[in-house]
Protein backbone atom coordinates (compact mmCIF):
# COMPACT_ATOMS: atom_id res chain seq x y z
CA UNK A 1 0.00 0.00 0.00
CA UNK A 2 2.66 2.53 1.01
CA UNK A 3 4.56 1.86 -2.22
CA UNK A 4 1.56 3.15 -4.17
CA UNK A 5 1.33 6.54 -2.46
CA UNK A 6 4.98 7.63 -2.34
CA UNK A 7 4.61 10.59 -4.71
CA UNK A 8 1.96 12.37 -2.61
CA UNK A 9 2.88 11.02 0.80
CA UNK A 10 4.50 14.15 2.27
CA UNK A 11 1.87 16.50 0.85
CA UNK A 12 -0.98 14.46 2.28
CA UNK A 13 0.66 14.12 5.69
CA UNK A 14 0.89 17.90 5.89
CA UNK A 15 -2.62 18.52 4.61
CA UNK A 16 -4.34 15.95 6.81
CA UNK A 17 -2.54 17.10 9.96
CA UNK A 18 -3.08 20.80 9.16
CA UNK A 19 0.70 21.20 9.15
CA UNK A 20 1.07 19.86 12.70
CA UNK A 21 3.05 16.78 11.64
CA UNK A 22 6.31 18.76 11.79
CA UNK A 23 5.58 19.88 15.34
CA UNK A 24 4.69 16.33 16.38
CA UNK A 25 7.93 14.93 14.96
CA UNK A 26 10.04 17.64 16.56
CA UNK A 27 8.39 16.98 19.92
CA UNK A 28 9.12 13.25 19.65
CA UNK A 29 12.76 13.85 18.75
CA UNK A 30 13.23 16.31 21.62
CA UNK A 31 11.75 13.73 23.99
CA UNK A 32 14.22 11.13 22.70
CA UNK A 33 17.27 13.27 23.47
CA UNK A 34 19.20 12.41 20.33
CA UNK A 35 22.18 14.75 20.76
CA UNK A 36 25.38 12.84 19.98
CA UNK A 37 23.45 9.57 19.68
CA UNK A 38 23.38 6.76 17.14
CA UNK A 39 19.70 6.71 16.19
CA UNK A 40 17.48 4.16 14.45
CA UNK A 41 14.35 5.54 12.77
CA UNK A 42 11.94 2.68 12.13
CA UNK A 43 9.45 2.98 9.26
CA UNK A 44 11.31 6.10 8.20
CA UNK A 45 9.16 6.57 5.11
CA UNK A 46 10.41 9.67 3.28
CA UNK A 47 12.84 10.46 6.09
CA UNK A 48 11.20 13.35 7.90
CA UNK A 49 11.77 11.98 11.42
CA UNK A 50 15.35 11.02 10.53
CA UNK A 51 16.02 14.56 9.30
CA UNK A 52 14.54 15.99 12.50
CA UNK A 53 16.92 13.82 14.53
CA UNK A 54 19.93 15.10 12.59
CA UNK A 55 18.79 18.70 13.09
CA UNK A 56 18.73 18.03 16.83
CA UNK A 57 22.34 16.85 16.85
CA UNK A 58 22.20 13.08 16.33
CA UNK A 59 25.67 11.75 15.54
CA UNK A 60 24.37 9.17 13.08
CA UNK A 61 20.91 8.15 11.89
CA UNK A 62 19.85 4.93 10.20
CA UNK A 63 16.44 4.99 8.53
CA UNK A 64 14.72 1.63 7.97
CA UNK A 65 11.64 1.01 5.84
CA UNK A 66 10.19 -2.05 4.14
CA UNK A 67 9.33 0.00 1.01
CA UNK A 68 12.39 0.71 -1.18
CA UNK A 69 10.40 3.37 -3.04
CA UNK A 70 10.10 5.40 0.15
CA UNK A 71 13.85 5.18 0.75
CA UNK A 72 14.64 6.35 -2.78
CA UNK A 73 12.61 9.50 -2.12
CA UNK A 74 14.16 9.92 1.35
CA UNK A 75 17.67 9.73 -0.13
CA UNK A 76 16.77 12.29 -2.78
CA UNK A 77 15.43 14.66 -0.13
CA UNK A 78 18.58 14.23 1.97
CA UNK A 79 20.72 15.23 -1.01
CA UNK A 80 18.61 18.32 -1.65
CA UNK A 81 18.87 19.31 2.02
CA UNK A 82 22.65 18.90 1.93
CA UNK A 83 22.71 16.90 5.16
CA UNK A 84 26.18 15.82 6.23
CA UNK A 85 26.44 13.08 7.13
CA UNK A 86 23.12 11.98 5.60
CA UNK A 87 21.15 9.14 7.13
CA UNK A 88 21.96 5.59 6.09
CA UNK A 89 18.96 4.01 4.39
CA UNK A 90 18.22 0.30 4.91
CA UNK A 91 15.39 -1.85 3.59
CA UNK A 92 14.16 -3.89 6.53
CA UNK A 93 11.31 -5.30 8.56
CA UNK A 94 10.49 -3.85 11.99
CA UNK A 95 9.68 -7.38 13.18
CA UNK A 96 13.10 -8.76 12.19
CA UNK A 97 15.64 -5.95 12.18
CA UNK A 98 18.91 -6.48 10.28
CA UNK A 99 21.11 -5.20 13.12
CA UNK A 100 23.16 -6.75 15.89
CA UNK A 101 22.12 -6.56 19.52
CA UNK A 102 23.04 -3.38 21.44
CA UNK A 103 23.64 -1.24 18.35
CA UNK A 104 21.71 2.01 18.92
CA UNK A 105 21.43 4.66 21.63
CA UNK A 106 17.93 5.68 20.54
CA UNK A 107 15.11 4.08 18.55
CA UNK A 108 12.43 6.40 17.20
CA UNK A 109 9.43 5.85 14.97
CA UNK A 110 6.54 7.88 13.67
CA UNK A 111 3.15 6.40 12.78
CA UNK A 112 4.49 2.85 12.75
CA UNK A 113 2.71 1.10 15.61
CA UNK A 114 -0.81 0.98 14.18
CA UNK A 115 0.52 -0.71 11.03
CA UNK A 116 2.28 -3.61 12.75
CA UNK A 117 1.14 -7.21 12.45
CA UNK A 118 2.79 -8.07 15.79
CA UNK A 119 3.21 -5.16 18.20
CA UNK A 120 4.86 -7.31 20.87
CA UNK A 121 7.52 -8.61 18.48
CA UNK A 122 8.25 -5.09 17.24
CA UNK A 123 8.94 -3.85 20.77
CA UNK A 124 11.11 -6.89 21.46
CA UNK A 125 13.17 -6.01 18.39
CA UNK A 126 13.47 -2.37 19.45
CA UNK A 127 14.66 -3.53 22.86
CA UNK A 128 17.16 -5.95 21.32
CA UNK A 129 18.91 -3.42 19.09
CA UNK A 130 19.09 -0.75 21.81
CA UNK A 131 22.16 -0.49 23.98
CA UNK A 132 21.60 -0.86 27.75
CA UNK A 133 20.26 2.49 28.93
CA UNK A 134 18.99 3.29 25.43
CA UNK A 135 15.73 5.11 24.79
CA UNK A 136 12.71 4.37 22.63
CA UNK A 137 10.22 7.02 21.52
CA UNK A 138 7.14 6.24 19.40
CA UNK A 139 4.82 8.82 17.85
CA UNK A 140 1.43 7.67 16.63
CA UNK A 141 -2.14 8.69 16.02
CA UNK A 142 -4.71 8.03 18.72
CA UNK A 143 -8.48 8.12 18.68
CA UNK A 144 -9.11 10.96 21.14
CA UNK A 145 -11.87 11.53 23.64
CA UNK A 146 -13.28 14.90 22.57
CA UNK A 147 -16.66 14.61 24.27
CA UNK A 148 -19.31 16.54 22.32
CA UNK A 149 -16.82 17.20 19.51
CA UNK A 150 -16.43 13.51 18.69
CA UNK A 151 -19.02 13.60 15.86
CA UNK A 152 -16.95 16.30 14.13
CA UNK A 153 -13.76 14.31 14.66
CA UNK A 154 -15.34 11.16 13.21
CA UNK A 155 -16.69 13.10 10.23
CA UNK A 156 -13.23 14.48 9.51
CA UNK A 157 -11.11 11.40 10.22
CA UNK A 158 -13.42 8.65 9.00
CA UNK A 159 -15.04 10.46 6.07
CA UNK A 160 -13.08 13.49 4.85
CA UNK A 161 -9.55 12.12 5.30
CA UNK A 162 -10.21 8.98 3.19
CA UNK A 163 -12.06 11.05 0.58
CA UNK A 164 -9.43 13.78 0.18
CA UNK A 165 -6.53 11.35 0.54
CA UNK A 166 -7.99 9.09 -2.10
CA UNK A 167 -8.62 11.93 -4.53
CA UNK A 168 -5.13 13.43 -4.23
CA UNK A 169 -3.18 10.16 -4.11
CA UNK A 170 -5.32 8.31 -6.62
CA UNK A 171 -5.53 5.41 -4.15
CA UNK A 172 -8.75 5.56 -2.09
CA UNK A 173 -8.08 2.19 -0.45
CA UNK A 174 -4.84 3.42 1.13
CA UNK A 175 -6.56 6.28 2.90
CA UNK A 176 -9.60 4.25 3.88
CA UNK A 177 -7.10 2.05 5.71
CA UNK A 178 -5.79 4.96 7.80
CA UNK A 179 -8.75 5.34 10.20
CA UNK A 180 -9.33 1.59 10.26
CA UNK A 181 -5.74 1.02 11.43
CA UNK A 182 -6.37 2.86 14.71
CA UNK A 183 -8.98 0.44 15.95
CA UNK A 184 -6.54 -2.33 16.87
CA UNK A 185 -3.85 -0.14 18.44
CA UNK A 186 -3.81 -0.16 22.27
CA UNK A 187 -3.94 3.31 23.78
CA UNK A 188 -2.34 5.00 26.73
CA UNK A 189 -1.67 2.70 29.66
CA UNK A 190 -2.53 -0.38 27.60
CA UNK A 191 0.28 0.34 25.18
CA UNK A 192 2.67 0.96 28.06
CA UNK A 193 1.93 -2.60 29.24
CA UNK A 194 3.11 -3.90 25.87
CA UNK A 195 6.31 -1.90 26.20
CA UNK A 196 6.87 -3.16 29.74
CA UNK A 197 6.33 -6.76 28.62
CA UNK A 198 9.19 -6.28 26.14
CA UNK A 199 11.43 -5.17 29.01
CA UNK A 200 11.21 -1.38 28.88
CA UNK A 201 11.24 0.67 32.06
CA UNK A 202 10.40 4.29 32.89
CA UNK A 203 7.60 4.17 30.33
CA UNK A 204 5.13 6.96 29.81
CA UNK A 205 3.17 8.86 27.21
CA UNK A 206 2.34 12.45 26.35
CA UNK A 207 -0.82 13.32 24.39
CA UNK A 208 -0.48 16.13 21.86
CA UNK A 209 -3.03 18.36 20.12
CA UNK A 210 -6.14 17.43 22.12
CA UNK A 211 -5.04 13.81 22.19
CA UNK A 212 -5.07 13.34 18.42
CA UNK A 213 -1.56 11.87 18.64
CA UNK A 214 0.64 10.68 21.48
CA UNK A 215 4.35 10.29 22.15
CA UNK A 216 5.18 7.04 23.97
CA UNK A 217 8.58 6.59 25.56
CA UNK A 218 10.63 4.14 27.59
CA UNK A 219 14.16 3.07 28.44
CA UNK A 220 16.05 -0.19 28.26
CA UNK A 221 17.52 -0.92 31.72
CA UNK A 222 21.26 -0.65 32.12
Amino acid sequence: MFRRIVARYDLLNTLMSWGLDRYWRRTAVLRAGVGGARVLDLATGTGELAFAALRQGAARVVGVDFAPEMLVLAASKARRLGLSPPPDWVVGDALNLPFADNTFDVVINGFLLRNLADLNQAFREMYRVLKPGGRVVCLDAVEPNLGPLMPLYRLYFYRLVPLVGGLISGDPAAYAYLPASLKNLPRGAELLKVMAAAGFEETGFRPLTLGLVAVYFGRRPG
